[in-house]
């Protein structure tokens, strides 16, 4: 360095920071043992702010502007330090820049699954990813919360710390929000706003403001989401005959382009082929010697009767449920007459024993009561 570079460092010193990184919150003006001269000229940019260390205390904090670093303009330092004149440095101190503009495109995404109890379909796992912006909105409270001494922190430094907390807030905000799964996609730009609002009050405490939240995509797991396809392929489909006829054609295709079935996956191409020719044929469809008729379907088996349990009333009040070999058993014993009152579900109201006709065969083994009596 000559000697006129060496005098022109002492007598001005020209202090401004440029940024092209993108990723670069605060960056420390370094200087030669921390000299900061006396008339020195601060360069605070938009989206810039300047913060002032000295001696491990902080001093004070610029706006955008062109500042002399002189006692009329800085009385914090005034008080902190007398100001001398000369080559010899009147103090030493510490010039951090903050980059006070949005950081945006930055990633989240849950990494388990988080288990919501859905009106629908039950206990349901969720996984959600998306984008958010941060901004530094408090220099002086990030620095001593969280930058500390470094000489250049990037958003990398802190991103996973967001990334925690915006996570917990969603997980937190989605299980409690009780929308069904199959809303969330209407609701995405409501529910992102619920939660930059709930994060907002912790990440203020580093200083900083999430101006933005948005939620890409929230999903169910893959078994889930093929359950869901199938069923919504079934709806526009509508006709299930016709669904079946697709699956098979599907299948034949899939099975006549895999290489490695060979004559087998060829056969069964071709022999599904023919059973879904069958099919679009119908039954007055031409048949050859060679095709037999079809054979009609087995009628499916009778539903098994069902078993009735029944309720008596006697004195005012109600017993049971019995069933009919209980009912049987307490004819036989004399407990239930043809004039006891009984119900069962689906019938209605009471009816007397006798009135009943699957009660009634229990009284044949006894006669009547003699006419007149």
């Amino acid at each position: 360095m000559g000697i006129f570079d060496f005098l022109t460092g002492e007598f001005i010193d020209v202090i401004h920071w440029v940024d092209d990184t993108r990723d670069t919150m605060v960056w420390r003006f370094e200087r030669e043992g921390h000299e900061i001269k006396y008339g020195a000229k601060l360069t605070v940019r938009e989206g810039q702010s300047a913060v002032f260390v000295h001696e491990g205390q902080l001093a004070d904090v610029f706006t955008p502007g062109l500042y002399m670093l002189e006692t009329n303009n800085m009385p914090i330092l005034t008080t902190l330090n007398h100001w001398d004149h000369g080559f010899k440095s009147p103090f030493k101190s510490e010039i951090y820049y903050v980059n006070t503009t949005r950081f945006n495109d930055l990633k989240w995404g849950t990494k388990n699954p988080i288990i919501c109890r859905d009106p629908e379909f039950g206990p349901v796992r969720l996984r959600a990813f998306g984008t958010y912006s941060i901004r530094i909105t408090d220099p002086a409270r990030f620095l001593t919360e969280i930058v500390g001494t470094d000489g250049e922190f990037t958003m990398d430094e802190i991103s996973f710390q967001i990334r925690n907390i915006l996570v917990q807030e969603f997980s937190r905000v989605i299980a409690s929000s009780g929308i069904p799964v199959l809303d969330m996609a209407a609701n995405t730009a409501d529910l992102g706003k619920l939660v930059a609002a709930e994060i907002s009050g912790t990440i203020a405490e580093y200083g900083l403001s999430m101006p933005e939240l948005y939620i890409e995509n929230i999903s169910l797991p893959p078994a889930v989401e093929e359950a869901m396809d199938k069923r919504t392929s079934i709806g526009i489909v509508g006709d299930l005959g016709k669904y079946t006829q697709f699956s098979a054609a599907e299948a034949m295709t899939a099975a006549a382009q895999n290489p490695s079935g060979g004559g087998m996956a060829a056969g069964m191409g071709a022999g599904m082929g023919i059973a879904m020719a069958q099919q679009m044929a119908g039954p007055w469809g031409a048949r050859t010697a060679a095709t037999p008729a079809p054979q009609a379907a087995a009628a499916p088996p009778p539903a098994p009767p069902v078993e009735h349990v029944w309720h008596v009333a006697e004195n005012g009040t109600t017993k049971g449920p019995f069933s009919k070999a209980a009912m049987g058993r307490m004819a036989t014993a004399g407990e239930l007459t043809r004039e006891t009152y009984v119900w069962t579900a689906g019938q209605d109201g009471w009816k007397r024993a006798e009135d009943v006709t699957e009660l009634a065969q229990l009284f044949t083994i006894l006669p009547p009561p003699p006419p007149g009596a």
